[in-house]
């Protein structure tokens, strides 16, 4: 079957290259990807946590594309996509499937946008997400059945361990910005005295005393991020628990994962999915300075259940958050819509 697929991280892919798509087994279904028109930039940033109008403009031209070039069905990365996909569906008529992989809304809202999003998306055959609390919130919030949503692990290509833990000058680090909980982090920073590399966006920081110990490189890229994430002795994932907020950390704590690396993240937002408290992490309580405090020195001071921590980490996220994991789940969602879609198409024809 014939998938267009719409990313907004794929501008050129002969440079951004082709995702999940060479992991999805067997030869059923083949791919036209459809290239977002500007370069993705960096979210963290970003001065607001709201699409801007010019970047809807690029979803919309995408979302357009896809549903026109496709002899099949779509499949879109984030809700932007899945949104205008569903829309232009809607406009042209089109009875086609559409997979909205890492649909995570980051917050669901009421009102207006609460209504949007259900008359966007009520034709989307299978909703991805990567947490399994998603499955339900997200059941409530666009009142679609349950079954529509399934739970993938968020997936991290391997990533090469290039630099060793700095143990000359030990630090810890926390990357990242969607609902970090730095208050809390900086209070546990206070409190230990250790030195820290708060890698993320000057909105996420905003309003908060940073404890001199505290470094915080702006506008750093990936591959710096990538660097104070393997020399760190210990990752720390900091999240605020809020009830509208959907998940949030997965990326930070899986490309941990991969690399071998001790993480701390607060137990919320779908972190438990993705940490077994004790064995590939440790799960903390939100917002407490006490426990966030006490993982912080029993790792820091203990190095052989650091390193174990690290390697049983490595190992399960080689298993579980890997591209071919993905890939291969992937396929049978894609089996199970083409399956749906040709039921249905049957019938329309012999009816």
């Amino acid at each position: 079957m014939h998938w267009t697929v719409a990313a907004s991280f794929i501008h050129n892919p002969a440079i951004d290259g082709d995702w999940l798509l060479p992991y999805v087994p067997g030869d059923r279904h083949h791919f036209t990807i459809v290239p977002h028109s500007n370069p993705l930039t960096n979210w963290h940033n970003q001065s607001s946590s709201v699409t801007s109008y010019q970047r809807w403009l690029h979803y919309l031209d995408q979302g357009k594309e896809a549903v026109k070039q496709t002899q099949g069905g779509v499949i879109t990365v984030f809700p932007q996509l899945a949104s205008t996909v569903g829309m232009y569906q809607r406009i042209y008529r089109k009875q086609i499937p559409i997979v909205a992989w890492l649909f995570n809304v980051g917050k669901c809202y009421p009102g207006v946008r609460r209504h949007l999003a259900r008359v966007s998306l009520k034709n989307v055959t299978q909703f991805v997400v990567h947490t399994r609390r998603e499955c339900d919130i997200y059941s409530q919030w666009l009142g679609l059945p349950k079954e529509r949503f399934q739970f993938i692990p968020y997936q991290s290509a391997d990533i090469p361990v290039l630099f060793e833990e700095n143990t000359t000058n030990p630090f810890l680090v926390s990357l990242g910005s969607a609902h970090r909980d730095f208050s809390t982090l900086f209070s546990v920073i206070e409190k230990l005295k250790l030195p820290t590399v708060v890698a993320s966006g000057k909105r996420a920081l905003a309003g908060l005393e940073i404890p001199p110990l505290v470094k915080t490189p702006f506008g750093i890229g990936k591959q710096e991020c990538i660097r104070l994430a393997q020399e760190a002795r210990i990752n720390v994932v900091p999240l605020r628990a809020d009830k509208l907020i959907t998940a949030a950390g997965q990326v930070t704590i899986v490309e941990s994962m991969r690399m071998g690396r001790a993480v701390i993240a607060s137990h919320c937002n779908g972190a438990e999915d993705y940490i077994i408290h004790g064995k590939t992490g440790l799960l903390v309580k939100p917002g407490s300075v006490q426990e966030l405090a006490d993982a912080i020195e029993l790792l820091w001071n203990d190095a052989n259940f650091r390193n174990r921590l690290g390697q049983a980490a490595k190992s399960y996220a080689a298993e579980y958050f890997s591209d071919e994991a993905s890939g291969a789940a992937m396929g049978k969602i894609l089996n199970q819509a083409a399956d749906l879609f040709e039921v249905t198409s049957t019938w329309e024809l012999t009816h």
